[in-house]
């Protein structure tokens, strides 16, 4: 798998990715850190896609600003509607990742000591072993965006108390490795059925891995 670094996401592609991050993660009804998960919503609230030039500079009229407001809105809503289908897609990839790959993570971003770099490389590699397995004419980008909040949904589940950490971890990695694929999965919803139909085949692969891991 080659993960390539992009140039950088400007600030709308960071809030963008936050809001797909917490949109997925709050599309799990039944995991176990509902609480912590809140806490972090609440903070985001009023901030994700919000113009700081459009509020400080009081000479904008309010027509411009409603009409970004109501912009923003709709960028917002598209987001979480990815994120929504992006969470219903892993449902079906979730059981496939090994316990054990998910307990590794867990005690590696359990310590406190660990730089950010070294946790975006704990998640490169657990998911460059995912794919590795993965067919050949699977749309590999979005997947590895798919799993790698799988991944991060899969570390908050076994330890809340990481749900913080991780999040920042898998928005930056995120940033620098799939933004593209954030890119055009929120400008083309047509992608999420490519999607659809290649988490079929990666369930199959990543169960026998599952298996062939016991």
């Amino acid at each position: 798998m080659d993960l390539k670094v992009s140039n950088g996401p400007g600030l709308g592609d960071e809030r963008t990715t936050s809001l797909l991050l917490l949109g997925f993660l709050q599309s799990c009804p039944n995991s176990c850190f509902q609480r912590e998960l809140e806490v972090l919503g609440h903070e985001f609230s009023g901030h994700l896609f919000y113009d700081d030039e459009l509020q400080t500079d009081g000479n904008r009229s309010s027509y411009f600003s409603v009409a970004a407001e109501t912009d923003s809105e709709r960028q917002e809503e598209a987001v979480r509607e990815v994120a929504r289908q992006l969470a219903q897609i892993g449902d079906r990839l979730e059981g496939s990742i090994h316990p054990g790959m998910v307990a590794s993570l867990v005690s590696r971003f359990s310590v406190r000591s660990l730089s950010e770099e070294d946790r975006r490389q704990c998640l490169m590699d657990a998911l460059e072993q995912l794919m590795r397995t993965c067919p050949a004419d699977v749309d590999h980008e979005k997947t590895q965006l798919l799993l790698t909040m799988l991944l991060a949904k899969k570390i908050a589940d076994h330890s809340p108390a990481l749900l913080r950490d991780v999040f920042r971890t898998t928005v930056t990695f995120i940033n620098q490795n799939l933004l593209a694929s954030v890119r055009n999965l929120v400008r083309s919803h047509q992608d999420l059925f490519k999607l659809v139909s290649s988490s079929h085949q990666v369930a199959k692969v990543l169960e026998f891995q599952h298996q062939s891991f016991r």
